[in-house]
């Protein structure tokens, strides 16, 4: 069994940000191809804690180098107000020759950047041209850090940021942290949501919200919203929009808007074409320019398995990580 450890992840992804985006967009291409297999994520609730949860993303991803296993991620948002961090995660990964685990994982960071490179390569599909100059974070905390990154990545363009946060004090900080990332993007914190929204036409939520109360008509014409905490935006919000999915079987599941939202319309005609098909050219979506497109992405196993497998294959080919003998009978 090969155990790798946060700092060993996070060297061996350090610099990685093209790689990282290519592996996430391989996996949705694969899952769009049917290729891939994707069992719903399990929920972990507990009686006495409505905000906690742990969700179990066990997933397969086939192609040349198949690999199947699991995510097991814990969020307890009561974290963030003593200093640590709202999520936790570990992966383990299985052999497809026989079945046997072979790498466990610490994967905070594999979960956060592939979210983030998931908005990245939604956001590159939906903004109209001209390419942003300028992104809203909404919600400080490390998943829109990365999304930073990541955007960054994709559309260097970007000169702009608008950060808020219900913690003022908080989004400073972040916007002196997301300096040191970014030294070319200029920093403004808004004191407002609707600020922030009106700011920029590009919009990443991130946050622990988990009832919807945010509208868009703050946003300009054209917007392309992130909604990757899921749960931010109202169901009259997100039925107003163009909407893009990364699997609607998945995002309409657990109370999210668009889960909200079919049970409002009573179907999914609101959903308008998944990120997959986008990447592959198999989708008949058109932008359009005056509406503002919505992105959410329920955050899918097989991005984590992609991420995972590279982190594994590298850790082995540089030596990286702790075997340990004797774990298997």
């Amino acid at each position: 069994m090969l155990i790798i450890r946060h700092d060993e992840v996070r060297e061996l992804l350090r610099g990685q940000e093209q790689r990282v985006l290519s592996l996430v967009a391989d996996a949705y291409r694969l899952h769009d191809e049917g290729r891939t297999a994707l069992p719903h994520s399990v929920f972990l609730r507990f009686p006495d804690r409505a905000r906690d949860r742990i969700i179990g993303l066990p997933a397969y991803v086939g192609g040349e180098d198949a690999v199947a296993g699991m995510k097991w991620i814990a969020s307890f948002p009561g974290n963030v107000a003593e200093g640590r961090a709202r999520a936790s995660a570990a992966m383990l990964l299985n052999s497809m020759a026989d079945g046997t685990p072979q790498a466990l994982i610490e994967a905070s960071l594999i979960s956060a950047q592939r979210t983030a490179a998931s908005a990245a390569l939604a956001a590159a599909q939906l903004a109209p041209d001209p390419a942003p100059q300028g992104i809203a974070l909404i919600g400080t905390g490390p998943i829109n850090h990365e999304v930073l990154r990541f955007a960054k990545a994709q559309l260097p363009s970007l000169r702009e940021a608008v950060v808020f946060d219900l913690d003022r004090a908080r989004a400073a900080a972040f916007a002196d942290r997301a300096g040191e990332l970014a030294p070319d993007v200029t920093f403004t914190v808004a004191d407002q949501v609707e600020q922030a929204l009106g700011s920029q036409p590009l919009v990443s939520l991130a946050t622990s919200a988990v009832e919807p109360h945010l509208d868009l008509a703050a946003c300009p014409a054209g917007a392309t919203v992130l909604h990757v905490s899921l749960r931010d935006l109202t169901v009259e919000a997100v039925l107003g929009a163009q909407n893009v999915v990364d699997d609607a079987d998945h995002v309409c599941r657990e109370r999210t808007t668009l889960h909200l939202a079919e049970l409002a319309t009573g179907g999914r005609e609101f959903i308008a074409a998944s990120l997959g098909a986008l990447l592959r050219g198999t989708s008949a979506f058109r932008r359009d320019p005056a509406r503002t497109a919505v992105f959410s992405p329920f955050g899918l196993g097989i991005l984590d398995l992609a991420l995972a497998r590279w982190v594994r294959d590298e850790a082995g080919a540089r030596g990286t990580g702790v075997r340990v003998e004797g774990f298997l009978p």
